[in-house]
């Protein structure tokens, strides 16, 4: 069954008087003058038709395929269009040789991703490279793509998507996809001044999934040394599901990466999930600039899938294993989850004005085979560049649930603001629950700080019993900390000071388990 169109809801108008009032010359001008309207829209608006081979709706269609080369029934179709128009896809496979580029103010609309599916092969891929394209309904994959580089040619087609969004104003719907490790990513949005020059902004993404692929789910890049600020982008509920469980693109493969060589303004993810990819689940690179980035209600679990290298220290370039990785900028995770990731749970360097808020981890590092190698923090917070603002991150009801290592790790950290921080039985690394500061000693940490933690405020409550010191205070300098410790672990606090200046414990209470002080 072909999907019909479905017509918005008209404006309410204002009350008119009954039909018997009106005179009946004028009634029938009316109508006449409706039915006329009412034509003229559906001859403009009417879909164009593309069948494919294997689809029972042959005798209505406009096109129909023949299994082989099926972009030409579909480009065609798409040529024919006007602004505005449609071009609906039946049920069945569309067998496609070479790619698919709307026409701006086109829709693509299939019957639903698990009916309507468009295989790519020889270097096809879907480009929207018109502004104000609409896809909606169907399933893409993508392999096979090969590099035909010469010696004077350069050659970037497994540097797309299967999905390539170049231009403004698009609309991706109810769209899943895979893509085997020959190609960088299913769903792209690349800004790349050869194809579309102005800034990429204003593209969202609905009820879409990239799932067991051999490259990344969704990704963010940008080619060119102007407009490469991709804006006002938005997900909602999109998933990334075991991204790099079908070879690799490379050895970073993430579910959701944002900022690769892109910087990235007003990006909102919406009850996304990201589980089960080789590296992390939402990813950002370090050198681009994020500004006013928020993830609501989003989970990620189970990422960081690749082995930990064996001589691994936290922090490695070569492995992050993130729930978030977030490097840097002015991002906001408010009600979000991560689970069982292999190395973090929430991983933030140099936080420049960065809110968590109701964020729960979980036994971060849960499924971890590294041995000894492992070294799984829940909440990993590191500062090596000088702060500008104040707070530099606020934590405000997070929470931390048997980790398998660190529930929280604080390094060279300024004007940090910790609120109602709750850590519950962490396995612990050497013996401590959390380390909040910087030892002077070796640490497993990839990184040049050796600055504690200075103005700032942390309220925690913590318990368990599993390592011997669930808290470890060390170079902290005015911090204010308050809050309950309960445990029966040997050394349930342990604090030390060799930086000058104030560390204020007076309102941070420890308790045994049994409750009594």
């Amino acid at each position: 069954m072909i999907a019909h169109l479905r017509q918005k809801a008209p404006f309410p108008s204002r009350p008119r008087p009954p039909a018997a009032d009106l005179p009946v010359v004028l009634l029938v001008g009316v109508v006449a003058g409706l039915l006329l309207v009412q034509s003229v829209a559906a001859a403009s608006v009417a879909p164009i038709v593309v069948a494919a081979s294997d689809s029972s709706a042959a005798a209505d269609a406009n096109y129909t395929c023949d299994g082989l080369d099926d972009q030409v029934e579909i480009q065609a179709a798409l040529a024919d269009l006007p602004d505005g128009g449609t071009v609906v896809l039946s049920d069945g496979t569309f067998n496609c040789s070479g790619s698919l580029i709307p026409g701006a103010g086109t829709t693509l609309l299939g019957q639903g991703p698990e009916v309507t599916s468009i295989e790519f092969s020889r270097n096809g891929v879907l480009n929207v490279s018109e502004e104000r394209v609409t896809l909606d309904g169907f399933h893409i994959a993508g392999s096979g793509y090969v590099n035909a580089s010469t010696n004077t040619t350069l050659d970037l087609t497994p540097w797309l998507g299967v999905l390539t969004i170049y231009a403004s104003h698009a609309r991706v719907y109810n769209v899943t996809g895979t893509a085997d490790a020959s190609i960088q990513a299913v769903f792209l949005l690349l800004h790349n001044p050869n194809v579309y020059a102005p800034v990429l902004e204003d593209v969202e993404l609905v009820n879409c999934r990239a799932a067991d692929t051999g490259t990344y789910g969704f990704l963010h890049n940008a080619w060119g040394s102007e407009n490469t600020t991709i804006k006002n982008v938005r997900y909602e509920n999109c998933a990334a599901v075991n991204c790099g469980s079908d070879g690799a693109f490379n050895q970073w493969v993430t579910g959701f990466n944002f900022a690769e060589l892109n910087d990235i303004e007003r990006l909102r993810v919406t009850d996304c999930l990201a589980e089960g990819n080789m590296e992390s689940g939402f990813h950002f690179e370090w050198d681009p600039e994020k500004r006013d980035c928020v993830f609501t209600n989003c989970v990620s679990r189970n990422n960081g899938q690749k082995p930990y290298p064996d001589d691994y220290l936290v922090g490695d370039p070569d492995f992050f294993g993130a729930g978030f990785y977030l490097p840097g900028g002015e991002v906001a995770l408010v009600n979000c989850r991560a689970e069982g990731n292999g190395a973090f749970g929430f991983f933030v360097i140099n936080p420049e004005g960065m809110l968590l808020y109701n964020c729960t981890e979980s036994e971060t590092g849960r499924d971890s085979t590294a041995g000894d190698s492992a070294k799984p923090i829940s909440y990993c917070i590191l500062q090596s560049l000088p702060v500008t603002k104040s707070p530099s991150i606020v934590m405000d009801y997070c929470r931390s649930l048997d980790s398998y290592g660190w529930s929280l790790f604080i390094c060279g950290t300024k004007n940090a603001l910790i609120r109602n921080f709750t850590m519950t039985n962490p396995a612990g690394i050497d013996g401590i629950g959390a380390m909040l500061g910087c030892p002077s000693h070796e640490l497993p940490v990839n990184s040049t700080i050796d600055a504690g933690i200075s103005d700032s405020v942390i309220d925690l409550a913590a318990s368990g019993d599993r390592p011997q010191t669930l808290v470890y205070i060390i170079n902290n300098r005015n911090v204010e900390y308050s809050g309950r410790v309960v445990s029966d672990a040997l050394r349930p606090v342990v604090a030390e000071w060799t930086l000058a200046g104030d560390v204020d414990l007076t309102d941070l209470e420890v308790l045994p388990a049994g409750g009594a002080a």
